[in-house]
């Protein structure tokens, strides 16, 4: 069995803690258990690593959240990038393309997809286990997870099962025949389906590697990866559910009891997040079922306010009504060409303090850097800026214009427009960045080197 992790999302439904960089799964406000706080991407990995799938497990996301996943997973984690962002029928179609051509995954090995971030206990992960016995044990196309409803929910899809299609003597592993989906119905139609034995669809599904790979065939797809990549805009813009599942004959599905749940909103994930307060601030006790969520430096107090979501990031302040706080995705499409105010990289992270545009045309952009202690940047330049570092904390050393030079708390450097640098960590450093230029965007780095060995050989050279 492979596992693959779709983690994707452009981070609207929890702002302003998410953004496009940072999806709602990259939120460190779970406790681990330790006193500390981890994201749902890291439970999960954690959860997968109790059940001895890690190895098996690879992540498809998109470019821009690459480096997320290795500062909180660790650089050694398999990640298949999307080119483009195209919805989980392209995503599971370049994973199984990359699984079959590159790792040479076998066509009937089965292979199990899941969201990066469901809300679990540790025993759901047996389930995947099990899909992948009655995978072997049927000639089902499609194997999903249902989880046993414990209420008529209408923000979940439903899983018909087909009346008396249960499992047979043979088998040890409960399922059923799939008859029919219903999408998010009204409560009414959902404790009728939840009398009929249906279940919550939570996106866990199973096929064999050839049932995908014969689908892109059929379809005129190639199906070797470098290939794919070229062509991948031309993969169609859909999920898998409707390019796939719902066209599949024969579906089984196998029940789940115990906890899931979607934390994809400021209403169901603050049910998750014990104390009211996580950052600085005040919550008074007279503030009932109120969590204020704050990664500012300057605190937040609420008094005597109930049924509360108080978040702040330097991307912005939010404070809803728990019940209307999904509505957030909505009203933040007028925020669409918002730039992300904090990021995590895979050599540490970056918060932006402060941005101007000058009339004459010009731009400033000042940024806290922190890069963790071993870690470097790549050797880059910049074509439309200058840059000032400050060294406010720590030590490092740093290539400029191919000269290796230490740096300590205290220490001022310029870095002209196209000069090549880099910075390595010998303990953490903090340092505050002014950018200067005609048009300031990420997308104005051009890397020569990543590996610090790489980058001395090349000044060397």
């Amino acid at each position: 069995m492979k596992l693959i992790l779709l983690s994707g999302g452009s981070g609207k439904r929890l702002w302003p803690l998410s953004n496009d960089s940072r999806s709602k799964q990259f939120l460190k406000v779970l406790e681990d258990g330790e006193g500390g706080r981890q994201s749902m991407v890291q439970r999960v990995w954690q959860q997968l690593g109790r059940a001895g799938l890690q190895r098996e497990a690879c992540l498809a996301t998109s470019r821009a959240q690459v480096e997320m996943l290795q500062s909180q997973l660790g650089s050694g984690v398999e990640i298949i990038v999307e080119p483009q962002r195209r919805d989980t029928f392209p995503a599971i179609a370049l994973s199984a393309v990359y699984l079959y051509s590159i790792k040479g995954v076998a066509l009937q090995e089965t292979i199990v997809v899941l969201p990066v971030d469901p809300y679990v206990e540790d025993h759901f992960f047996g389930k995947l286990q099990e899909l992948e016995q009655i995978m072997g044990e049927t000639e089902a196309e499609i194997g999903l997870i249902g989880v046993q409803p414990t209420y008529p929910s209408e923000k979940y899809g439903y899983i018909v099962p087909e009346p008396g299609s249960g499992k047979t003597a043979q088998s040890s592993a409960e399922y059923a025949r799939v008859s029919r989906f219903t999408e998010k119905p009204r409560e009414e139609q959902a404790r009728e389906l939840i009398s009929q034995q249906a279940l919550w669809n939570c996106g866990v599904f199973a096929f064999r590697l050839g049932y995908v790979i014969n689908e892109l065939i059929r379809r005129g797809l190639p199906i070797q990866y470098d290939e794919l990549v070229k062509q991948y805009e031309r993969l169609e813009e859909t999920s898998f559910d409707y390019a796939v599942v719902e066209k599949a004959e024969h579906i089984v599905v196998t029940p789940y009891q115990g906890t899931w749940k979607d934390l994809g909103t400021w209403n169901t994930l603050t049910e998750e997040i014990r104390s009211p307060l996580v950052g600085k601030g005040i919550v008074t006790e007279d503030s009932l079922h109120t969590h204020v969520i704050n990664e500012l430096d300057i605190p937040i107090t609420v008094l005597g306010a109930s049924n509360l979501i108080v978040a702040a990031s330097p991307d912005g302040i939010l404070v809803s009504d728990k019940e209307a706080s999904p509505r957030v995705k909505e009203v933040m499409k007028k925020l669409e060409d918002q730039r992300p105010m904090y990021e995590e990289r895979r050599w540490g992270r970056y918060r932006v303090l402060d941005y101007v545009k000058y009339p004459e045309g010009y731009e400033v952009l000042t940024k806290r850097i922190c890069v963790s202690k071993g870690c470097n940047l790549s050797y880059q330049y910049h074509s439309k800026r200058s840059e000032v570092w400050t060294v406010i904390a720590g030590e490092g050393e740093m290539v400029l214009g191919g000269e290796l030079r230490r740096i300590t708390a205290g220490d001022v450097v310029a870095i002209p427009v196209g000069t090549l640098h880099s910075l390595r960590a010998l303990q953490e450093i903090e340092i505050i960045e002014v950018q200067t230029g005609s048009e300031l965007i990420e997308e104005d780095i051009v890397r020569i080197a990543m590996k610090w060995e790489e980058i001395i050989q090349v000044c060397a050279s």
